[in-house]
């Protein structure tokens, strides 16, 4: 084989080599902005092999019955592909996933509990050690009776890599 062949040969085995494996974790803080801006709360927790993850999220939205904006819970599996390493401190990442919601209107008795799917992106900037900020942007689309679909959200949050 020729120098140049096996030096490729190498170059693209070590990029094709799994790498270790890696988890996070993230408390966060945002706003549902659909129909009206209220505050959200959740939390997401999951690993990733190289350029694709895995995670589990749990938000919650509490309503405003002035604007007839409903609260809203959500419960998502994604997919997460990101860069495998920071760039210049930040790690960009888009994601899509699956999964439940509840809504809810006291005012109008309205409940709903149904199928929802995401997309959205956002990125995680690197502050002292394992600890970063994750700020992060999602449409959510309901199905079912939802009075809002899409809903749109917006969080930042601490985000702990271990």
């Amino acid at each position: 084989m020729s120098r140049t062949r096996s030096i490729l040969l190498s170059a693209l085995l070590l990029v094709a080599s799994p790498s270790a494996a890696f988890a996070d974790a993230t408390l966060f803080l945002g706003a549902n902005t659909t129909p009206s801006t209220r505050a959200t709360k959740g939390f997401a927790i999951g690993f990733g092999l190289l350029l694709i993850g895995f995670e589990f999220e749990y938000s919650s939205a509490s309503a405003d019955v002035e604007d007839d904006a409903p609260a809203l819970k959500t419960y998502m599996g994604n997919v997460l592909l990101q860069t495998p390493f920071e760039i210049g401190g930040f790690q960009p990442y888009f994601t899509v996933g699956g999964g439940g919601y509840r809504e809810s209107l006291e005012a109008i008795s309205h409940q709903e509990t149904n199928f929802a799917t995401n997309v959205g992106g956002g990125v995680k900037v690197g502050l002292l050690g394992p600890v970063r900020l994750r700020v992060d942007y999602r449409m959510f689309r309901l199905t079912g009776g939802a009075l809002n679909s899409p809903a749109h959200r917006v969080y930042a949050g601490l985000n702990l890599k271990f």
